[in-house]
C-alpha cells in the first residue's frame, strides 16, 4: 500500500516485522487448536478465558451463588481474551487488520515494546467494556481492540514512519481518523450492521478503549523507546 511507504528504500509488497507475523501465526495457531480438538468445549472455553464483566459482579455473582475466582482468575481474562475467536472469519479479519497497522508500529517499537503495546491496548478495551456493560453475563473474545490500538497508534506514525515525529492528538490527521473510527464502531455496534449471522455481536467499547489506548500510549512508548 502506498499510504504506507516508508521513505529511504523500497518496500517489498507485505513486508511485515518478525514479531508481528509470529502474533499472527499465534492466533491462528490457537484458532486451529479451538477447532480442531475443542470444537465442542468452545463456548465453555470463551466463558472461561473471554472476558465477562459478570465474573466482576458482585452481586451478580451472590444471585446466582457461584465464584469469580481467585486474583489470577480474575486478571486472566484481560489478556487470555484476546487470543480466542469466534470462528476463522473472525481470527482472519483481526490477523489482517493487525498486519498493516501492527507493523508500522512494530517497527518504530521493537518486538518486546510491541508485545507490550499490544497487550496493554487490549487490557485497556476489556477495561472500559467492562466499565459500560457491568455484570454482562457475555463473553467478549478476539483481539480487534489491541489491533484497534495499534491502529490508533499508527494514525499517529503515518506517513513518518519509524524514525519521523509522532502526530499531535489534536492533529488534523488524528482527529479526523478517530472520528471516523469511532462512528463506525458505534454504528457497527448499535445496529449489528455488517457482523454477519449469528448470536456474535461487535464489542465496540472494546475496540474504543483499545484505540484511545493507542493514541495515549503511542507518546510515553516513544519516549520510551528513546532511552533504549
Amino acid at each position: 500500500m502506498a499510504f504506507f511507504h516508508q521513505p529511504g528504500g523500497r518496500q517489498p509488497f507485505l513486508r511485515a516485522p518478525a514479531i508481528v507475523l509470529l502474533l499472527a501465526a499465534l492466533l491462528l495457531a490457537i484458532e486451529a487448536l479451538l477447532q480442531f480438538s475443542y470444537r465442542y468445549e468452545q463456548e465453555q472455553l470463551f466463558h472461561q478465558f473471554g472476558f465477562v464483566p459478570a465474573r466482576y459482579s458482585h452481586a451478580f455473582l451472590a444471585a446466582r451463588s457461584i465464584s469469580g475466582g481467585n486474583l489470577f482468575d480474575r486478571a486472566l481474562p484481560f489478556v487470555s481474551y484476546m487470543f480466542i475467536h469466534a470462528d476463522w472469519t473472525h481470527v482472519a479479519v483481526n490477523t489482517i487488520w493487525m498486519l498493516p497497522f501492527g507493523s508500522v508500529v512494530a517497527r518504530r517499537y521493537g518486538a518486546f515494546l510491541f508485545v507490550v503495546f499490544f497487550l496493554l491496548c487490549g487490557i485497556a478495551g476489556a477495561a472500559l467494556h467492562l466499565a459500560l456493560n457491568w455484570g454482562s453475563p457475555s463473553p467478549v473474545i478476539g483481539a480487534s481492540a489491541a489491533v484497534s490500538g495499534l491502529m490508533g497508534a499508527a494514525f499517529r506514525m503515518i506517513p513518518e514512519g519509524p524514525y519521523g515525529p509522532l502526530h499531535p492528538l489534536f492533529s488534523r490527521i488524528v482527529i479526523v481518523w478517530s472520528v471516523m473510527w469511532i462512528v463506525l464502531n458505534v454504528f457497527v455496534g448499535l445496529t449489528g450492521f455488517g457482523s454477519g449471522p449469528g448470536v456474535h455481536t461487535v464489542a465496540w467499547e472494546a475496540h474504543v478503549g483499545g484505540y484511545f489506548a493507542g493514541l495515549l500510549l503511542a507518546g510515553p512508548l516513544d519516549a520510551l523507546h528513546a532511552r533504549w
